[in-house]
């Protein structure tokens, strides 16, 4: 069983930064894909990057320009987000979820995660 806990959230000014943490209670971490999601506003849940057990990161969107960074610590079992140069368009309720890892390690795909956070809030004003 999977549980997940985000921390972290806040309320920051543009140009700021944050790093998410994900804590991860269950005993399959290290074979799991981990994937950070977020839902802004009257917006869909959008996938933002995963990584797989061995690093590998996958980007889910395509306009971070380099701004956010994904890392896990499979022997802490936590995922973490880094996140930096912050805009007011990035302000959503971040997810963190467990997902499988179907592809030989490689690259996580954004459909199949099966378990999730509860989130946690990042406001970004301008």
């Amino acid at each position: 069983q999977v549980q997940l806990v985000e921390s972290g959230g806040d309320s920051v000014q543009a140009g700021g930064s944050l790093r998410l943490s994900c804590a991860d209670s269950g005993h399959t971490y290290a074979g799991n894909c981990m994937g950070w999601f977020r839902q802004a506003p009257g917006k869909e849940r959008e996938g933002v990057l995963g990584i797989s057990p061995g690093g590998n990161v996958t980007a889910y969107v395509g306009s971070l320009e380099g701004r956010f960074t994904i890392s896990r610590d499979n022997a802490e079992h936590t995922t973490y987000l880094q996140m930096s140069s912050l805009k007011p368009e990035d302000t959503a309720v971040y997810y963190c979820a467990a997902g499988p890892s179907p592809y030989g390690g490689t690259w996580c795909p954004v459909e199949g995660y099966f378990s999730w956070g509860q989130g946690t809030q990042v406001t970004v004003s301008s």
